[in-house]
């Protein structure tokens, strides 16, 4: 895990960096730099929207007595989304903006949850023992 965490991090910036810099030769610096900051904020805004959507879905759910797990999702993706589109970079702006999209959100939800699933039948996520403190 440690060895892909690794990867991301040093592929994604430079992914980014190289991108930034062409996108910045065929339409030049300033129009570069005001795309990055409008998608900036842009997705900042979209999150706020989405996320206060989604904490008021919970709120319903709750009261309603129905577990909220997919909202929870939501909410999670909702809040990667809007980090990444606070990253600067083209990539990580086009990711946030799938996660932030209800459509392409839902189909990211329904894969994630199959991949918990997966992991549950498998016996890859496993109980964690509390704490004793006697």
């Amino acid at each position: 895990m440690l060895f892909y965490l690794i990867i991301l991090f040093v592929t994604v910036p430079a992914i980014e960096l190289a991108l930034l810099i062409k996108i910045g030769q065929v339409i030049g610096l300033f129009y570069t730099i005001m795309i990055v900051i409008f998608t900036g904020i842009t997705g900042a805004y979209l999150a706020k929207i989405q996320g206060a959507l989604t904490i008021s879905k919970i709120r319903d759910d709750i009261n309603l007595g129905r577990m909220p797990a997919d909202r929870l999702i939501d909410g999670l993706l909702i809040l990667v989304s809007g980090i990444l589109l606070l990253t600067p970079g083209f990539l990580t702006d086009f990711t946030g903006f799938i996660g932030l999209i209800p459509v392409t959100r839902n189909l990211l939800r329904e894969w994630i949850k199959s991949v918990i699933s997966d992991m549950i039948k498998n016996g890859k996520v496993v109980r964690i023992k509390p704490f004793n403190f006697q």
